[in-house]
């Protein structure tokens, strides 16, 4: 898309979307494409509302979009700081509010450069001749640690401190907002976008998407990517190609607004890529206990909670096998130990019962389970089972518990009393064992 009345020089054809995400409940990103400015603002504050501080700061900014003086950034760096202005403003006319922030990416064109403020870790990207250039410099706890060496980029994106912003537009910290210049060939293509698509896609596939099709096809494909690689935060994405040619006819050279910005009345979001996955797992108030004691000032992004947590990303899981066939070891050792035990204590039982049509001495417990056998002859009688009266005999066929073995022999004495006259008047025993 391109504005009429212009003169002569650069234009810009430009494409912008912004999805809640297979997530989240709310869109808490806002952006804005024109003829002359493109813009992210990716919300904080959960309770206290993110889409309200990144709707403001996108209808505060909007206003940049006309023909720009010669100062660029003197005019990006005064819609910032009204931005901020107006958010505190709004955090007094209501305390509920306290807390909410929002990140600002803002490029403004003058037909042949961009005057760029940045606030926060949403980000501005130059892909110019096959290759990608991050314009911005994130204002995060990671990247201060990426800047001293401390950690790699692959590091960053796991690390527990991860979603730490050092910057934004709050209404109360002043932060003073990177500016800088940009000089602008014809055939350029520029990307700003929130933290959902640049958290998950790395350079090589940002550069990948943008290399062919459209603005508009780049953006749909970058946010379609950015939820296909689990990211779990909102995603806004704004294409813009540097050309120098007029539109065809009737091409819509209307403003594009995206977001919270353009979703706020409705309070309806609706995701264009919406997964299965889906929830009220919305951004909350920052975690104090998770911020470094060191820092004077940074408020967390997107505070890890355990919904989130279940699609966060994850460093890469190493030495998969051996950790599975560690654990089947330990859950095996397991049942080993308590079947043991279960053994060792049914050797200590002993009923009488019947084997053979004689009384015999079981050792073990007197049930069976489906194709194996909890008891053994342990010693064989000479009372035969006929010899009986149908109730003895009856009761013998059931198993007569005992409480060790000599309560075992006792009752087997006693089965011999009971023998009919043409039988022994006393039990011999004969060890099996």
């Amino acid at each position: 898309m391109t504005s009429p009345d212009r003169p002569p020089g650069l234009r810009l054809d430009y494409a912008a979307i912004s999805d809640v995400g297979r997530v989240r409940k709310d869109n808490q990103d806002s952006g804005y494409a024109g003829p002359w400015l493109l813009t992210v603002c990716d919300g904080v504050g959960g309770a206290a509302r993110g889409d309200i501080a990144s709707s403001t700061a996108v209808h505060q900014l909007r206003k940049l979009d006309e023909p720009p003086t010669d100062d660029l950034l003197g005019q990006v760096a005064g819609a910032l700081h009204r931005a901020h202005d107006r958010i505190g403003e709004l955090v007094d006319e209501d305390p509920a509010l306290n807390g909410t922030s929002t990140t600002a990416t803002v490029a403004l064109f003058d037909g042949n450069r961009l005057g760029i403020g940045h606030v926060g870790d949403s980000r501005a990207y130059l892909f110019r001749g096959k290759e990608i250039s991050q314009l911005t410099h994130d204002h995060t706890f990671v990247q201060s640690l990426i800047d001293e060496g401390r950690i790699t980029e692959e590091d960053a994106r796991v690390h527990p401190h991860r979603n730490l912003i050092l910057k934004a537009l709050d209404g109360i910290h002043e932060a003073e907002p990177d500016l800088f210049h940009v000089e602008l060939q014809q055939g350029d293509r520029l990307l700003l976008c929130s933290d959902g698509a640049c958290g998950v896609l790395d350079d090589g596939r940002l550069a990948d998407i943008l290399s062919t099709g459209s603005p508009e096809f780049a953006a749909v494909e970058l946010v379609r990517a950015s939820l296909e690689a689990g990211s779990s935060d909102n995603v806004t994405c704004i294409v813009a190609d540097v050309v120098d040619h007029e539109p065809p006819a009737g091409h819509d050279l209307s403003p594009l607004i995206v977001g919270a910005a353009a979703e706020l009345r409705r309070r309806t979001p609706r995701g264009l890529f919406r997964g299965h996955r889906s929830g009220d797992t919305g951004e909350l108030e920052p975690i104090r206990e998770e911020i470094p004691g060191d820092l004077p000032f940074a408020i967390s992004s997107d505070p890890i909670d355990p919904e989130q947590a279940r699609y966060a990303p994850r460093p890469p899981r190493r030495f998969v096998w051996l950790r599975r066939l560690l654990g089947a070891a330990i859950v095996v050792g397991i049942v080993w130990v308590g079947a043991a035990a279960a053994w060792s204590w049914s050797q200590d039982q002993y009923f009488v019962g019947e084997h053979d049509g004689a009384v015999v001495i079981f050792r073990g417990v007197n049930a069976d389970l489906p194709g194996v056998s909890l008891s053994s002859v342990y010693e064989t009688t000479d009372v035969q089972l006929d010899q009986l009266s149908d109730f003895d005999a009856g009761k013998v066929r059931e198993g007569i518990d005992a409480g060790d073995l000599d309560d075992a022999h006792r009752t087997v004495d006693n089965l011999a009393a009971k023998q009919s006259s043409s039988g022994s008047s006393s039990a011999s025993k004969t060890a099996n064992g």
